[in-house]
């Protein structure tokens, strides 16, 4: 994986200015350790700082290419999976290659079939193209958006990068937030409305959406989104079309020129992805490396609930026996954990999922000291029904997003100053813009259209969040993990599975169970759902109260000006019991709510964010 960057403007020369693009690559140096290079002409600055994985002589970027007079010229971060299927269509057009990398199959794509490109590309991805003919500039990011891109735009001056902070090197781009910042950080955070950068007047280009910069013009358009498709397969086809999908997507994430492994927690996804890398691997003759992560002692304080009912690490080492896996096991202590808050607020540039976060940061550096690339399995619980939202009546049916239902406890903590932002009825508001997308058949049971439409948020909101944090952490320690679930082909067809069918057997994730039979183990495939693991150590409470007060006692701390310190100091003085609603989704409670407030005090001090409120 990489890092890009680029400024242009098409009606000023900037050629004189190239140490901001060379100072706004330089802050992608952890997404790319291994080379870095540049492009410079009068109206077009690009950077890119790389990661090798594939083709280490060929892969070089900025890439450019020339055909009938025409250059071109590339910067991109990702990974194609369908990358010899498209080669072999190009060599059939008469097009040739000086690589064997994917870097030149996605650009020759573009030089062949235009825009139109990334209605062909199966994988993760987020470039842009200069046409130095033409003077246009064309940019676009996966359809699920495992790999980011945000942009500003300034006067004449178009400025682009794979992270916040490479914007924000920029002199024209500022760290600022205003009431709009401040009511999606409280209303919906630590996920963020789709196109939004958070700060004011940065913007992401959403999943499945792509960009043309021109002379006179920025044109923005959706090029993807799941599709009403007519279903008539019997859930035994069903389970076993499934199976042939997931089988594929996997195999075809397991190329490269490095070493890679797996994630490996125990759970149904995570086993799925281990147990198909490792026969792939055995049929070679060689053995598959898997990883797990758990906390220091935290068998001891563990504690069944409706969204963690087991924990993890039993599982793990019983499946890394079942596929004979080199497993290792990654423990972090509670100091660790809080202490890595502050460079998961570096990761992301934003506040994050606090120690869900940090722990992923602290286990990918781990693995990174053997590792470069490795696979996991976020996303599939969010497109085949992993959570509660998708079997609980009473949640099911909420009038809002499933995994935000306490925003009014939000609204308690913020000072009296944005007591007029109305958290509760801003997240609503995105709830129902959301819904007003979601495609429909002409005849659909109301169960069915439910499901469709909580299928759809949680690939829109829930899964971006979650992917967003998976990249964050993993590229500032210059990993790549690789999402089979993220295909869009199983997207497209988890999207059309009716309710009956999906929850085969009255399971959650029933179908993807059913597929499963045969490549995991009965006690796997009937394992019940268990998320992430978090920490249920009482010292990390302890640890979090103790920081939360020393920032509530500094009359300097910039989040004071967001909150009500009488509110949240009797949120500490309880080590969290007073607030016992869930934050966010299922694992971010009381102590995580301070863990929260936390990184959004560094984040304001780090950044040096000015408030417009």
């Amino acid at each position: 994986m990489c890092g890009i960057a680029g400024w242009i403007d098409f009606k000023n020369d900037i050629s004189s200015r190239r140490s901001i693009i060379d100072g706004m690559t330089d802050t992608l140096k952890l997404r790319g350790p291994d080379s870095e290079g540049h492009y410079y002409s009068t109206h077009v600055l690009l950077g890119h700082r790389r990661l090798v994985v594939v083709d280490p002589e060929g892969g070089a970027q900025p890439m450019k290419k020339t055909i009938g007079g025409h250059e071109y010229i590339l910067v991109y971060n990702g990974e194609l999976y369908n990358t010899e299927d498209l080669r072999a269509e190009l060599l059939e057009k008469g097009y040739e290659f000086d690589s064997y990398s994917d870097t030149e199959v996605l650009l020759t794509s573009y030089i062949c079939w235009g825009e139109e490109c990334v209605d062909r590309l199966n994988g993760i991805f987020a470039f842009a193209v200069y046409d130095a003919a033409a003077e246009t500039v064309f940019l676009a990011r996966d359809p699920l958006g495992v790999k980011p891109l945000f942009y500003a735009r300034r006067d004449t001056s178009f400025i682009f990068g794979s992270e916040l902070k490479t914007l924000l090197a920029h002199p024209y781009v500022e760290p600022v937030i205003d009431r709009q910042s401040i009511a999606e950080i409280f209303a919906l955070g630590p996920a963020s409305p789709l196109g939004s950068g958070t700060y004011k007047d940065i913007s992401e280009l959403a999943p499945a959406f792509c960009a043309t910069v021109t002379r006179d013009d920025f044109k923005l358009r959706e090029y993807w989104k799941p599709q009403v498709e007519d279903f008539d397969k019997t859930e035994e086809e069903a389970a076993e079309h499934l199976r042939s999908l997931l089988d594929d997507a996997i195999r075809r994430q397991l190329v490269g020129d490095v070493p890679l492994c797996c994630f490996l927690s125990g759970g149904l996804d995570s086993s799925a992805i281990s147990a198909i890398a490792a026969r792939e691997y055995k049929s070679r003759g060689e053995k598959l490396t898997t990883y797990s992560i758990d906390y220091e002692d935290n068998d001891k304080f563990f504690k069944a609930s409706l969204f963690q009912p087991t924990s993890d690490q039993f599982w793990a080492l019983k499946m890394a026996e079942k596929i004979d896996s080199d497993h290792h096991s990654v423990i972090i202590t509670q100091q660790k954990l809080v202490e890595a808050l502050r460079d998961a607020v570096l990761a992301k540039d934003l506040p994050g999922m606090a120690d869900v976060d940090s722990s992923l940061l602290l286990f990918c550096r781990e693995i990174r000291k053997d590792f470069v690339v490795g696979l996991s399995g976020e996303c599939a619980d969010e497109i085949f029904g992993g959570y509660p939202w998708f079997t609980n009546p009473s949640m099911i049916y909420a009038d809002t997003f499933p995994w935000s239902l306490y925003a009014g406890e939000r609204q308690a903590i913020l000072s009296n100053g944005l007591g007029d932002l109305k958290i509760p009825e801003i997240a609503r508001s995105y709830y129902l813009d959301t819904l007003a997308q979601v495609p429909h058949p002409d005849k659909e049971s109301p169960i069915d259209g439910r499901m469709r439409e909580l299928f759809y948020l949680n690939i829109k909101w829930f899964m971006v969040n979650l992917l967003n944090r998976k990249d964050r952490m993993s590229m500032s320690n210059s990993l790549e993990v690789r999402v089979p679930f993220a295909d869009k082909r199983l997207v497209q067809y988890a999207f059309n599975l009716p309710q009956k069918i999906k929850f085969a057997e009255g399971r959650e994730k029933g179908l993807l169970r059913k597929s499963l039979r045969g490549i995991l183990p009965d006690e796997i495939v009937e394992r019940k759902k268990s998320p992430y693991p978090k920490t249920h150590n009482p010292l990390y409470t302890d640890l979090v109260c103790r920081e939360m007060d020393s920032i509530l006692s500094d009359k300097t701390s910039p989040v004071l000006q967001l909150i009500d310190s009488a509110k949240v100091r009797e949120i500490v003085d309880t080590h969290g019991e007073s607030y016992k609603a869930p934050w966010f989704g299922q694992l971010m409670t009381g102590p995580q709510m301070m863990a929260y407030l936390i990184q959004m005090n560094i984040w304001l001090k780090e950044y040096k964010v000015r408030l417009e409120i």
